[in-house]
């Protein structure tokens, strides 16, 4: 595995922290399940349109959600496979109730022993 470049950590950073905001994790979900228009996505987030409005522009600019006009309606949806699976990782790693969900799948186990001895295989 290659070290990871200044610019990519930096734009690593930038991305991650645009997620810490739990409403902005719920509208990305969101949008990587479907295509939803923002009152639907404000709808189900549980925030007012304005606030949705406001946390979409944020993660279209970032690249993170895109947005098609229909009519006069934005419909938001999720094209990257790389976000799907950052948002799926980080979902799983947590449990429902918050907490670090036990005992990732075997396979993963196994890679990240072998990074930690140092073992290539």
């Amino acid at each position: 595995m290659t070290e990871p470049t200044r610019p990519q950590l930096d734009a690593a950073a930038r991305t991650l922290a645009l997620l810490v905001a739990p409403v902005r994790l719920h509208l990305l979900w969101l949008a990587i399940d479907g295509e939803y228009d923002v009152g639907t996505l404000a709808d189900r987030a549980g925030v007012s349109i304005t606030t949705a409005s406001q946390h979409l522009a944020k993660l279209r600019l970032a690249g993170l959600i895109t947005a098609r006009r229909e009519g006069r309606r934005h419909i938001y949806t999720v094209d990257d496979p790389h976000i799907l699976t950052l948002v799926d990782q980080i979902l799983a790693h947590i449990t429902p109730s918050g907490t670090l969900a036990p005992n990732p799948p075997l396979r993963d186990r196994e890679r990240v022993t072998r990074r930690l001895t140092g073992v290539r295989g």
